[in-house]
């Protein structure tokens, strides 16, 4: 009865059949073609979700395609802007996703009915009813607790309380949030308002991916029914007592951006850039667009990253070549990633090719400090088109212009779960000092920056005095600062250490 329709769009860059946008008008029916053979209607339908509620379904299992219908034609149109951004993908499959010429599914055909069972039971858990399809099709038991417990599995880039907190008030208002980590692995318990609502993130969360093909949410329900919160900082949060003190030695955090509606939805960047959005990925693909400008501050700006093809070698062009260092480059970038080489060009001095990581850091890093101004130039950084930066052969490069920096002991990314994964900040004039002797005061540390050629505006310890934050009187003076200071050796085997700090004083 359906087919594919002739001039629908294809809502996917890297499809053949794309064709222009303004051929078909849009249409809530969405047909969705190259579903694996094995999928199930849970899985095309939680493609929809995010977007808004799911109204019907249609699966075509000989032809691997299937109709979904949303409430809204506006959800359907913010659903295929995004995944035209985003491949969305199904069991590590890329699907194509695209407007159908149909305006309504109907679907009244006795074939149809496991689907209908299972859209009715997911919708149930949305509206908060209770189901009244076969339980053999989907486990919907009445949800015990309105407390999940979230497991990240590969976690090779930091998760937040943040991050957790956008994702998860997509499904209903998110009250208590606890982080910590057991058995080596970062974990979470998180407290809806309603035990539907934590039913609904666990059907529709659970085995997705936060960043693209890593950081795997495994999620249960807690045996607690409600979560005691002492402090307000990164580890724990109670969104229904701002009140509450941060604790010893922790900084409060400004909500300010992060007052994002749980259903509001931005339209993902559709263009060649990388936009600072966070994707929550099924196998690889995104699926759940959260509001830009709230994803950064949660993230930290960190970026959604589109496959791992992408190179690691990034150019920074307009540097002050008078000033400028492979050793000071190394530091600056090695903030946002571990930094292998450094080559300043030798017949264009004020450009350097970088190596980090992989191609997941060098975006992070592009995305921190491109437009960033160092030694009085506002530095562009771009990702190159070379692969890996080729070292000199011996005795050629008497001008010590390139530099491997692959064994060097300061990568502050090298073990998994370290805590410099919850410290990715974009430049900022407040600096964090730590690894402070314990014989060095506020003076010390003052005239120390102050030598580094900018101007102290204000300072404090915490309270056991080995960590402090120091703030600059620009973000220029503080990048210039975290060159020199980086690994400055205090003596008594204290290499003083030194990043961007969200706070300010």
């Amino acid at each position: 009865m359906y087919g594919s329709s002739p001039s629908s769009i294809a809502a996917n860059g890297n499809d053949s059949k794309k064709q222009r946008l303004d051929e078909s008008p849009p249409s809530r029916v969405l047909h969705i073609r190259k579903l694996p053979n094995e999928v199930s209607e849970t899985e095309v339908i939680a493609l929809g979700l995010p977007f808004g509620k799911v109204t019907n379904i249609l699966m075509l299992k000989g032809k691997n395609q299937a109709f979904l219908e949303l409430g809204t034609e506006e959800a359907a149109i913010t659903m295929v802007n995004y995944y035209t951004a985003v491949t969305p993908q199904v069991r590590n499959a890329p699907v194509y996703i695209q407007f159908s010429n149909h305006k309504e599914l109907k679907t009244d055909s006795a074939l149809n009915q496991r689907a209908q069972a299972v859209l009715q039971a997911v919708s149930a858990v949305q509206d908060g009813s209770s189901p009244s399809s076969d339980p053999g099709v989907l486990d919907l038991a009445p949800p015990p607790s309105p407390v999940l417990r979230i497991i990240i599995d590969n976690m090779f880039y930091p998760v937040t309380l943040d991050v957790l907190q956008q994702i998860f008030s997509k499904f209903g208002a998110v009250m208590k949030i606890i982080t910590f980590t057991k058995n080596n692995q970062f974990q979470a318990l998180l407290q809806f308002s309603d035990p539907v609502n934590a039913q609904q993130a666990k059907l529709s969360l659970d085995g997705q991916n936060i960043y693209n093909s890593c950081c795997t949410l495994r999620i249960d329900f807690s045996k607690l029914v409600n979560l005691n919160v002492k402090y307000n900082n990164d580890k724990s949060r109670d969104y229904t007592r701002p009140d509450l003190p941060a604790g010893d030695g922790e900084s409060s955090k400004d909500h300010s951006l992060l007052g994002t509606p749980s259903g509001a939805l931005a339209s993902y960047s559709s263009g060649g850039g990388y936009s600072s959005s966070l994707s929550l990925s099924q196998g690889g693909g995104a699926i759940s667009p959260l509001s830009a400008a709230a994803a950064a501050a949660a993230a930290a700006g960190r970026v959604a990253l589109s496959g791992s093809g992408v190179s690691g070698v990034l150019l920074a062009s307009n540097l002050n070549d008078e000033m400028v260092t492979p050793q000071s480059l190394f530091t600056l970038f090695g903030v946002y990633g571990d930094v292998q080489r450094v080559k300043i060009l030798y017949n264009k001095k004020d450009s350097a090719l970088i190596q980090l990581s992989d191609g997941n850091q060098a975006q992070l890093a592009m995305s921190h400090l491109n437009g960033q101004k160092v030694f009085g130039k506002v530095m562009r950084v771009t990702l190159s088109k070379h692969q890996t930066v080729a070292l000199p052969r011996e005795g050629l490069d008497d001008q010590l212009l390139t530099k491997d920096f692959s064994g060097s002991p300061l990568h502050r990314f090298k073990k998994p779960g370290s805590k410099n994964f919850q410290n990715i900040f974009p430049p900022s004039a407040t600096l964090h000092l730590s690894n402070i002797r314990e014989v060095i005061g506020e003076e010390d540390l003052r005239t120390l920056f102050s030598n580094s050629g900018g101007t102290v505006k204000a300072f404090k310890f915490f309270q056991d005095r080995r960590m402090a934050l120091i703030q600059m009187s620009s973000v220029e003076e503080a990048i210039q600062a975290l060159m020199e200071l980086h690994n400055y050796d205090m003596g008594g085997n204290h290499h003083l250490k030194v990043s961007f700090s969200k706070s300010t004083i």
